[in-house]
């Protein structure tokens, strides 16, 4: 996966990853913020405060986001948890 990131730059934007049952497949997209404003300004959000973290993006991070995503998608299309079986709660450190 780290093929596909370049250094080039890009613009702001923000990232929607869905789950394609039919294909059993989860893809991201990149769409600008502004475009995607009006979509989700009544939509369930999941504040995710970087302090709480110490402002730390490391791989515990990525894990705990990464299953907080998963979740999300899985309440609105639970047949994804049969391929779930991650820890939910912190790693121990």
């Amino acid at each position: 996966m780290q093929g596909i990131l370049t250094t080039a730059k890009h613009p702001p934007y923000s990232v929607v990853l869905t789950y394609a049952e039919d294909r059993q497949m989860l893809t991201a997209r990149t769409v600008e913020a502004a475009q995607l404003a009006p979509l989700v300004a009544t939509r369930l959000e999941m504040p995710i405060l970087l302090d709480e973290f110490e402002f730390k993006l490391d791989d515990e991070f990525a894990r705990r986001l990464g299953v907080a995503v998963l979740n999300l998608i899985a309440l609105g299309q639970p047949e994804i948890k049969q391929f779930m079986s991650v820890t939910q709660s912190p790693m121990p450190r």
